[in-house]
């Protein structure tokens, strides 16, 4: 499993927001969202953003850790990352 957390620090609605990726599949990511109670209106074409009071459990539950610049470089790696210009479509 490659499921990657970034820490909280995206600020927005009162709190900061992690992003939750899967480094190698959508199905993967989907999967452990719903199993750790992570809504699916926070999924964002290719992430879940997930409000700091979830870090804790996310990470206990088997997200790792990683840097924001750890996690976009996986994404890349993995084929999972959708570039903007290709969310304006």
């Amino acid at each position: 499993m490659a499921i990657l957390i970034d820490p909280p620090m995206w600020p927005a609605w009162g709190t900061v927001f992690s992003h939750l990726v899967s480094g190698s599949s959508l199905d993967e990511l989907h999967a452990f969202a719903h199993d750790h109670g992570v809504p699916d209106a926070a999924f964002d074409v290719d992430h879940y953003d997930v409000p700091e009071r979830m870090y804790d459990a996310l990470v206990a539950g088997g997200a790792l850790p990683v840097r924001a610049t750890e996690l976009i470089r996986r994404l890349i790696a993995g084929g999972v990352r959708v570039r903007a210009v290709e969310r304006r479509s």
